[in-house]
């Protein structure tokens, strides 16, 4: 099922607070059951070989490693960003650039696909500068 536009600036503004708050539990109320999330940082994280979390168990374990290890801001700014987005009706797209008024940041560009207020499938790509620091840990 597709979403609407004011769903999709729903998850866009909840998500981003949610994670900005490191709150683990709210942040997995808005997966469906049977989302899917990838990322470089789940191999680092659930000490897995994959980068694919899959089921309601596995996602919110990676949701709470997540906001828990995200690193404070003194040692590197994380978390800003526009209110720009792109959503087709099904695929909602924005960025957090490494390039910030603050500094430089982990570059990360967040891509879900959405039943309703729901994610599906969350796919997480970093810059080099988020895979520069994950390499090291």
């Amino acid at each position: 099922m597709p979403a609407t536009t004011e769903q999709a600036a729903y998850v866009f503004h909840e998500w981003h607070k949610r994670i900005s708050e490191r709150n683990a539990p709210a942040l997995g109320a808005l997966y469906a059951d049977d989302a899917t999330l990838e990322s470089p940082l789940v191999p680092v994280l659930l000490d897995q070989t994959s980068g694919i979390v899959e089921g309601r168990i596995a996602l919110d374990n990676f949701l709470e490693e997540t906001p828990r290890r995200r690193p404070d801001d003194n040692e590197l700014r994380s978390l800003h960003r526009s209110e720009t987005y792109a959503f087709d009706g099904h695929r909602l797209i924005w960025e957090y650039p490494r390039h910030t008024p603050a500094g430089d940041q982990l570059d990360l560009v967040e891509v879900m696909e959405l039943d309703g207020t729901r994610i599906t499938k969350h796919r997480i790509y970093w810059g080099w500068k988020g895979i520069a620091h994950i390499a090291t840990h």
